[in-house]
């Protein structure tokens, strides 16, 4: 029986979780107590912190932890409402305490909107992530044991056992995606078998989105108006805005891919139409029958949450036909307050969405062909903490999907010279939850296999 690891310990939103719920509470072990006194700033021979809009939160992080507890309207000036709603001033206060005398010892990665720095603070190192929005507030903040934690693995026989370890049912693919579209795999583990996408499945209704306006259906300025019936669960920000609030197609699709916001999804494919992914789905090479009819974000919490197993018993008896009216005349109209959270895995192989390690490096393809710039704003925003040199790294999208039992993260990413590279790892576990040491695992391995991949 595999033994599970301590899990990761997080303050965060979700923008920075690569899981689908974000959880809360303080670093990696820190020891208030124990931690040296050190400056309020990093040191003339520390690195030195970019002057980007994420890097800039992280100066004031170095300068506000040693003066904590921070006034609400100072923090108010450096997070967003949504995510100071998330956590409350107080929890902030007490892991700032709980860090007070943090050094920062290098920039792991940078880009406008996200950095990710290593620190040490009680003789303990750990990362910082820090996501901003478009006004530079922190939309996220993320304390975690850092990559490095455990050896990189440096040979693909060690890519393999790390991921064994991490699930009894691993997938992997580390691929060239050449400029005509078409993945060489260099390493694999059971790549074209179909596992359980979580919200790697968004992939496919942005690559619809981007098609629909390719063809002039709507634009990108399109607005969406946010109705309950279509609210979902968070991840997610929307569903906490009113009746009758509009939002833009492109501000959906961003939100969608970049903090995996549920309601962005729901209300996407409320707009292309279920029919559509699917149609998706099936043209970029998916054949898993599971994906037909297409779940919303509610339709999956619902019959994983609501009245469980009993509605999801009754959908499963049903022909694919009759599933579409199900979902439409009860699984849709069943209220968010009857959804309960679950912690064990549910229905992995029956309620979800299914693609391949293979399907998904396609899925990329397509997404690259498709050629649109705000497809691929979007998918850069968050990068998980991959952590890439953007010198030699300069373009890395990313896409991940989990719930209980379930753990998947997706990279593409170019080099300078022009190359492109895809890597998949997708980790289910029927019997027990994905910890979140188990998705630092990934994390390892993912970035290790970019390593491996532009080897000479």
């Amino acid at each position: 029986m595999k033994t599970r690891s301590k899990p990761v310990r997080l303050l965060a939103t979700a923008a920075v979780a690569v899981t689908m719920t974000a959880c809360v509470s303080g670093p990696a072990p820190v020891q208030a107590n124990t931690a040296p006194t050190a400056s309020p700033t990093p040191s003339s021979t520390a690195p030195q912190i970019p002057g980007t809009p994420a890097g800039k939160q992280l100066s004031w992080l170095f300068e506000a932890v040693p003066r904590a507890p921070i006034a609400d309207d100072e923090l108010a000036g450096h997070f967003t409402a949504d995510f100071l709603k998330a956590v409350p001033a107080a929890q902030i206060n007490q892991i700032f305490a709980d860090v007070r005398g943090m050094r920062l010892e290098r920039i792991v990665g940078s880009s406008d909107s996200q950095l990710v720095a290593r620190v040490v603070a009680g003789g303990t190192p750990f990362e910082i992530v820090i996501v901003v929005d478009g006004a530079g507030l922190m939309t996220g903040l993320q304390f975690r044991e850092p990559v490095e934690a455990k050896p990189a693995p440096k040979s693909w026989a060690e890519v393999d056992k790390l991921l064994r370890a991490v699930s009894p049912q691993a997938g992997f693919l580390a691929a060239e995606l050449t400029g005509k579209g078409r993945c060489v795999p260099a390493h694999t583990i059971a790549a074209d078998r179909a596992r359980p996408l979580g919200s790697m499945v968004k992939l496919y209704v942005l690559g619809t989105v981007a098609e629909r306006i390719k063809r002039g259906a709507f634009g990108w300025d399109t607005q969406l108006t946010i109705k309950d019936e279509l609210k979902s669960l968070p991840t997610g920000k929307l569903q906490d805005r009113p009746d009758g609030s509009r939002v833009s197609v492109l501000e959906a699709a961003k939100l969608m891919i970049s903090i995996s916001d549920n309601t962005a999804t729901d209300l996407l494919i409320h707009k292309v139409g279920r029919k559509a992914v699917e149609r998706t789905m099936r043209a970029w090479g998916v054949r898993a029958k599971g994906n037909v009819p297409l779940l919303t974000t509610r339709d999956l919490f619902a019959l994983k949450g609501a009245d469980y197993p009993r509605l999801a018993k009754r959908y499963l008896s049903l022909s694919p036909g009759k599933r579409r009216a199900y979902l439409e005349q009860v699984v849709g109209r069943t209220p968010l307050a009857q959804i309960k959270p679950w912690v064990e895995p549910r229905e992995l192989d029956t309620i979800e969405y299914f693609a391949s390690p293979s399907d998904i490096c396609r899925a990329y393809a397509h997404l690259v062909q498709q050629g649109d710039k705000r497809v691929g704003e979007a998918l850069s925003i968050n990068d998980a903490g991959l952590g890439l040199d953007r010198k030699q790294w300069p373009t890395v999208w990313f896409k991940g999907g989990s719930e209980a039992g379930l753990s998947d993260l997706s990279f593409l990413a170019r080099t300078k010279a022009g190359k492109t590279y895809v890597v998949t790892t997708m980790a289910v576990d029927p019997t027990a939850p994905i910890t979140e040491q188990d998705t630092l695992d990934q994390l390892i391995v993912s970035r290790a296999a970019f390593t491996l991949l532009t080897k000479p």
